[in-house]
Order: C-alpha cells, then structure tokens, then sequence
C-alpha cells in the first residue's frame, strides 16, 4: 500500500489520480513524482517541478511495456500493466522466453512494487 505521507497528484481538468509525490528523507523541500505503484519518474526535485513532471506524464506510462524481475528467474520479463489499484498492481505476462508461466499469466505485485519494475 502506498505510505499515508505520499503526497498524492491529480490532473487538474478531471480530478485524475496521476501518481504521488514521494517526500525524500532528511529534506522538507524535496519530492520524487513515482507512478500509482511507487515507481519514480525522475530525481528528487522541489514541489512544483515533481507536480509537473506528473503533469506532462500523465498516465502513459500505464500503457507501456515494463519488465519484471522474479525470484525464480535471472532475466526480467516482459508484462503489460493490467490494472493499478492503491494496494496492488496486476501486471500480464508477454515473454514467450519465460517457462514458469503461460503468455497472458497475471501476477499480482504489493504497491509499492519495490523495484520489481522498471521500464522496458
């Protein structure tokens, strides 16, 4: 579940949650803008800036491809996000080369997803 003291950031036109901005420990002053799933989209930067930069991402990052790293596998593997809820992430299995599991596979990951995906 993502923590009470992330600041949560809404699109402005239709109340859209588009991601947190994550407080950075020791300094009031900096933020970094994560995903609905805790994954950062930049470096530590000041309020506005981070508020920004969730602005002009929006939600495409939900339609990208992203690897996910699994304890039984040396190599990251192919998903599509498939749903994002405060508390979880569903993402579907797209890599033919992973033998644990079928094409179409749903794992479900605790947000946040503490490093398990990243951008592919």
């Amino acid at each position: 579940m993502i923590p009470s003291h992330w600041i949560r950031h809404h699109r402005r036109e239709d109340n859209e949650l588009l991601g947190y901005l994550r407080p950075v420990d020791g300094d009031p002053d900096q933020f970094v803008p994560v995903t609905l799933f805790g994954h950062p989209l930049g470096d530590p930067t000041e309020e506005a800036a981070a508020r920004r930069r969730l602005d002009r991402t929006g939600l495409d990052y939900l339609a990208k491809d992203w690897l996910l790293s699994l304890p039984d596998h040396p190599e990251a593997i192919a998903v599509h996000i498939v749903e994002v809820t405060p508390q979880q992430v569903r993402v579907q299995n797209i890599d033919y080369g992973y033998p644990h599991a079928n094409i179409g596979h749903i794992f479900v990951l605790d947000v946040p997803t503490a490093d398990q995906l990243r951008p592919r």
